[in-house]
């Protein structure tokens, strides 16, 4: 198995969970500029859309999108939280918390781009905002600091790596202290720990 990755990318989600579920891996760093991986390849040969993560699962087979990528993951792990029964409520609790963080990337992960009008870029500040609020209510509706309640999952492993690109974007998040809080949490984890050292972010 390889993940294809970026170093703090949304693919750093999928790193935290193979370390998480223990699955034997290979890393393949890519430059998303160039799109070229680390060892030469066009990465858009690998992922014809060019964005990470990408996950090799056999030769010639890889998965791409954060959905697909983390739920296949944790399908390999013996953990409930992590790999609920396929047509179980929570099954599905899981991928519609996943595909919440999806919402919130798609506010953030624009302001990284250089060229941004000011008109849209204080647009999108503003949908952080209010997406930002969201977490926060669920936090508060769980009780337990993750997004759903049976605790930690790969949905609360990909809102802490969004969460965490509000820093070098320098948009401040201490109203959001419970939002705050999951992203420490997961970080603080020996799985994310170890992933964030492997990519050179510690």
């Amino acid at each position: 198995m390889k993940l294809y990755f970026a170093p703090g990318a949304c693919s750093l989600a999928a790193h935290i969970m193979l370390n998480e579920v223990g699955l034997s891996h290979e890393l393949e760093k890519v430059n998303l500029k160039d799109k070229i991986t680390a060892d030469g390849q066009d990465f858009n040969q690998i992922n014809p859309r060019g964005a990470v993560p990408a996950l090799e699962i056999s030769s010639g087979v890889v998965l791409t999108q954060n959905v697909a990528v983390l739920t296949y993951i944790g399908q390999k792990s013996e953990s409930k939280a992590f790999n609920p029964t396929p047509d179980s409520v929570e099954f599905f609790r899981l991928l519609e918390a996943i595909g919440f963080c999806e919402d919130v990337h798609s506010t953030i992960g624009p302001l990284f781009a250089s060229d941004l009008p000011d008109v849209t870029r204080e647009r999108l500040i503003g949908l952080v905002g209010r997406r930002l609020s969201q977490v926060e209510a669920l936090l508060e509706k769980t009780g337990n600091g993750y997004l759903l309640p049976v605790g930690f999952t790969q949905a609360d492993a990909l809102m802490a790596v969004i969460v965490n690109w509000t820093a070098p974007l320098k948009i401040d998040i201490s109203a959001y202290s419970l939002t705050s809080a999951l992203r420490d949490n997961v970080f603080a984890r020996n799985a994310a720990q170890k992933a964030l050292k492997e990519e050179g972010l510690i």
